[in-house]
């Protein structure tokens, strides 16, 4: 038996999952995603909204598995003047 899981680089939300409503340096989120993720912690990771658009790194400060969703604590690290699109 094994467990489900996706592994990712990127953190992709929208506004229902906990996509922050601004974007300012060193303030701190919570996100939760269905699923199992694993996601690097304490490292700079994208931050992109539902249509692939950049415009932020974050840092994941905590990471939760729980009744088959995860729950995601971040800091904003940087955010660019100029989002793009990454796909």
């Amino acid at each position: 038996m094994g467990m489900p899981c996706e592994v990712n680089s990127i953190l992709k939300l929208n506004p229902s999952q906990g996509y922050p409503e601004q974007l300012k340096v060193a303030s701190q989120h919570q996100a939760s995603k269905d699923g199992y993720r694993i996601i690097p912690v304490d490292v700079s990771i994208p931050l992109v909204d539902e249509n692939w658009v950049y415009y932020a790194d974050i840092v994941i400060r905590k990471l939760t598995w729980e009744n088959h969703k995860t729950t995601i604590t971040f800091e904003i690290t940087k955010v660019h003047n100029i989002p793009f699109s990454i796909k």
